[in-house]
């Protein structure tokens, strides 16, 4: 069932999306004098040391080791929703351009739409929730091209199951974040992405740093995406999931690729065409199909009945 999205919803969800979206300046600007493996790793780590900051002035504190459904919880985020796809995205974008890996991570809304059907009763599939998501996916490939679409299969494939799989890790970790124990929305992001820091740490040993020359631009690019698209965007990730569905939050997928595009014209003067305009109706009429709601279904009476479910007892778990 969709239920009816406040205001507040859907700022939190336009300015998670803008934070997502400002990753993608943040490295091009860093990857000019840095090392793929060693941006990831610093961003992590400047992402959970801000967390832990923060988590520490707030008078919160992480749950005990014995609390092991909620270590599993941040583990699984960290090295599957976070570390990983990283990781697959960087190696694919070796071989392939960035419009088709965006293409294939732009799948992430699909698989959560289809996973979240079979594991919440409360996120069953409804015809515009399908509709509106294939849409927003047509006005994703339309906005980033024939090129990208043409592709598909004629590119390196192994590099494009790389960066579906990076889509599919997304998909698994937005699902994991809306069965994730209830603890404050601080602490979540904190423990999975000290989790990913640590995950990601071989991969930084193995760049090779001599062909590299940073500058204080790259340095501060980094720092910006540790406290911006991570644990900002940590943060307001939590606090979507809890209050809306799995579903609602994945479909920032689609809006990412198109806030990406108006930053790119603002901070680096790249332009779009005429189809630019068809894309962006097609991915904002998308996310507003899927989260319409049927005249017989009436909302929620009380904001409670918003609030996510854990699909497990305490004796259950």
């Amino acid at each position: 069932m969709v239920t009816k999205r406040t205001p507040l919803d859907w700022f939190v969800f336009l300015t998670l999306a803008t934070m997502w979206a400002s990753a993608f300046a943040f490295t091009k600007v860093a990857v000019e004098g840095l090392p793929p493996g060693l941006i990831v790793t610093c961003r992590l780590a400047l992402g959970a040391l801000l967390m832990c900051t923060v988590m520490a002035f707030s008078g919160h504190k992480l749950p005990p080791f014995s609390d092991r459904h909620a270590w599993k919880a941040m583990i699984a985020m960290g090295i599957i929703g976070t570390a990983a796809p990283f990781y697959l995205i960087t190696q694919g974008q070796r071989t392939i351009d960035s419009a088709l890996a965006a293409l294939l991570i732009a799948s992430a809304p699909l698989f959560v739409a289809a996973m979240a059907h079979l594991r919440f009763e409360d996120e069953r599939l409804t015809v515009n929730k399908v509709l509106g998501i294939l849409v927003g996916f047509i006005g994703v490939a339309v906005l980033l091209g024939p090129d990208a679409v043409g592709g598909i299969g004629s590119a390196d494939m192994v590099a494009q199951f790389l960066c579906l799989g990076a889509g599919f890790c997304y998909a698994v970790n937005t699902i994991i974040a809306r069965s994730a124990p209830n603890l404050p929305a601080i602490v979540l992001p904190t423990g999975f992405l000290a989790a990913a820091t640590l995950a990601s740490i071989p991969a930084a040993l193995l760049d090779d740093y001599a062909a590299f020359a940073p500058n204080v631009s790259n340095a501060l690019a980094v720092v910006a995406l540790g406290a911006v698209p991570t644990a900002a965007a940590g943060v307001l990730l939590m606090r979507l999931i809890q209050t809306t569905s799995a579903t609602f939050v994945s479909l920032t997928g689609y809006l990412i690729p198109l806030i990406s595009a108006v930053i790119g014209y603002l901070a680096f003067g790249e332009t779009q065409d005429v189809s630019a305009v068809l894309a962006f109706a097609l991915i904002l009429g998308g996310v507003w199909l899927s989260q319409r709601q049927p005249r017989s279904i009436q909302p929620p009476k009380a904001t409670s009945d918003l609030v996510d479910t854990v699909p497990f007892t305490e004796s259950e778990r």
